[in-house]
């Protein structure tokens, strides 16, 4: 296998930017390779990971060890974060210094990663490449079935992922990536950090997400933006009076969302106003990548486009059995295999088993349905989002979209309870545009039930301030049904 970051062996120019500070490639291998030689058999490392180019420098570093990196997000609860630190055993945790790091990381050694160029010892030559089954990152889940579980993604998973996208997305090294993401999840980490530095581009890191510094860094540059449903959805709301946010967003060669469904009505707005169409992508921690929609392909809101290279993709039915590929009204749980996958959850062979299906096929526990050409609609989640009421199976998603098109909504969420006549009725959950005007519940359903069909309009109505999200911005809908 090749190496992961090829261009740290290059002379290229800025490879990490965060704020103000920035790392060139040749800064970056000498810090990170200084860090590495003293990684060196030193087991599985935590990192803590805040937004900084300390959490880039200490997972890079871990992986050319090729030492197992364990992303904390510093905004775990003390019982999540105890739970993920028994189960992984870091024998060290890397943090920026001057961090503050909670009691539960008191009995594990702390190392600071420092960044400061040309104060290194000559860095060691970095070992040959792992395996490509070896382990480089163990990323937990977000435990919404219980405790987060590990999933040990290997080598061969993170190369294969970033070189899919690599195709599907004309990616170069030539691209300069801005984001805002959080740096423990696989999509601000493996995507928006290591993505760029396996082709050789370019970070930069804006700390925490804003409009205007969406808008001055791709008015200064940069080529590419990754965001999710939250950050595209500020973007809609500012663009109307923002021209320069507008002209930035125009210029880009790629606008990219991920992590949840993007509405279709931020789609529409964004496209309106800029002359550029989001493109979405479907992925999950277990899986890395799986689909997306192409640089040179059609960027369909509420579609999340094709399987990339490498990837196999089916929809099966509750029974297991796979779906004609060639039906658009089938819905049907999403399943995949390919080189993306993790190895497994660790410490948990049951769960690991209980997620494949016999020939390697992995339960997303997705659920989508495909148009005739191959592009995937994720309708939603399984366990949350597939409605079964009056004999039909309704997926949330669309009946999302179709709220966001009402003038008087401005965030919507739709699950289902039980109904002693329809076995699921649909519930939707509504931020209203004007709270002290809502619209009518019944102006709702109707509005559904005319873009849609009848058995798919809401039977219940409910009206809130806002809709309860993680630090991803996906909505919790367990959170709502409870």
């Amino acid at each position: 296998m090749d190496p992961l970051f090829p261009a740290l062996t290059s002379e290229r120019g800025e490879a990490l930017r965060f704020g103000d500070r920035s790392l060139s490639y040749p800064e970056l291998a000498s810090v990170a390779g200084a860090l590495a030689s003293r990684l060196n058999g030193a087991g599985r490392v935590a990192v803590w990971a805040t937004p900084s180019l300390e959490t880039a420098v200490a997972v890079i570093a871990a992986l050319l060890a090729g030492v197992p990196a364990v992303p904390l997000n510093p905004k775990s609860g003390d019982s999540e974060l105890a739970h993920i630190l028994r189960d992984s055993a870091p024998t060290l945790v890397l943090a920026e210094p001057g961090a503050r790091l909670p009691a539960a990381l008191a009995e594990v050694p702390r190392r600071d990663v420092d960044v400061r160029p040309g104060e290194k010892d000559h860095p060691a030559e970095p070992p040959a490449e792992p395996d490509p089954e070896a382990p480089a990152l163990i990323v937990y889940t977000s435990g919404t079935t219980g405790p987060p579980k590990g999933a040990v993604l290997p080598r061969r998973a993170v190369a294969s992922t970033l070189d899919a996208l690599a195709d599907a997305w004309q990616w170069t090294g030539d691209d300069v990536l801005v984001h805002g993401l959080p740096l423990f999840h696989v999509h601000g980490l493996i995507l928006g950090t290591l993505g760029p530095l396996r082709r050789g581009g370019s970070v930069r890191h804006l700390g925490r997400f804003s409009t205007e510094g969406v808008a001055r860094e791709l008015g200064s540059g940069a080529t590419m933006l990754f965001g999710v449903p939250t950050m595209y959805h500020r973007i809609a709301e500012a663009l109307p009076d923002d021209p320069e946010l507008a002209k930035a967003l125009a210029g880009a060669r790629l606008l990219v969302s991920g992590s949840a469904a993007l509405p279709v009505h931020d789609h529409e707005r964004i496209a309106a106003a800029t002359g550029r169409r989001v493109v979405e992508r479907y992925g999950m921690t277990e899986t890395l990548m799986n689909t997306s929609v192409r640089a040179d392909g059609e960027a369909r809101a509420g579609a999340v486009g094709v399987p990339l290279p490498g990837v196999e993709l089916r929809l099966v039915d509750d029974a297991g059995e796979e779906l004609a590929a060639d039906d658009p009204e089938a819905v049907g749980e999403i399943q995949v295999r390919g080189p993306n996958l993790f190895t497994e959850y660790l410490n948990r062979p049951d769960a690991t088993a209980e997620a494949f299906a016999p020939g390697g096929w992995f339960r997303t526990g997705d659920v989508a349905m495909r148009d005739p050409d191959g592009y995937v609609r994720i309708v939603g989640r399984k366990a949350t989002d597939l409605i079964k009421s009056g004999g039909y199976k309704i997926g949330a998603g669309e009946i999302e979209n179709a709220l966001l098109e009402h003038a008087g909504v401005r965030e919507a969420a739709v699950t289902g309870e039980p109904d002693a006549d329809l076995g699921e009725r649909i519930v939707a959950w509504v931020v209203p545009a004007d709270p002290g005007t809502p619209p009518a519940a019944e102006a709702l359903a109707d509005h559904v039930a005319a873009r849609l069909a009848p058995h798919k309009r809401p039977r219940v109505v409910r009206f809130l301030d806002k809709l309860p999200r993680n630090d991803m911005g996906k909505i919790m809908k367990r959170a709502l049904s409870a």
